[in-house]
């Protein structure tokens, strides 16, 4: 009998990594690294290499990124991973960043996706005051 499609080595769609590093100690360098790993392989995506802008004032076409736009045109890449938006740059940064790789038929995917300002769900569970040391329980009816 044939094993389940679970149980053989296949590999996920390619991805390529890209961090943003500005004066960053090296065991934060390799959090960010595992970090990257850890989502490829859970979201069974194939890691194949991580960019690394470390230039503060390069701009947006910073030779990590130029380099990542390179990969980007390779048959069978599928995106780009983050840890976060601000890996990208300063916000006018990222998004113009953001806009090439989706112009270059990729995906943006992030680790940590940006909090929503307001939620428009009902909260359920516990509710805490804001001024107070106390938790006060809402139940769904009330």
């Amino acid at each position: 009998m044939e094993p389940l499609t679970e149980h053989r080595a296949v590999s996920g769609p390619v991805v390529y990594g890209f961090l943003r590093l500005i004066r960053v100690s090296r065991a934060r360098q390799d959090a960010l690294v595992a970090s990257l790993a850890e989502y490829c392989r859970s979201h069974e995506l194939q890691l194949s290499g991580v960019f690394t802008d470390r230039a503060a004032g390069a701009g947006f076409m910073s030779p990590a990124f130029t380099g990542l736009l390179d990969v980007l045109v390779l048959p069978d890449v599928y995106g780009v991973v983050a840890p976060a938006m601000s890996h990208l740059g300063p916000k006018a940064i990222a998004t113009e960043r953001e806009r090439q790789i989706e112009s270059a038929g990729a995906r943006l995917l992030l680790v940590r996706r940006p909090r929503p300002m307001h939620s428009t769900v009902p909260r359920s569970g516990p509710v805490r005051c804001p001024h107070s040391g106390t938790t006060r329980v809402v139940d769904a009816e009330s």
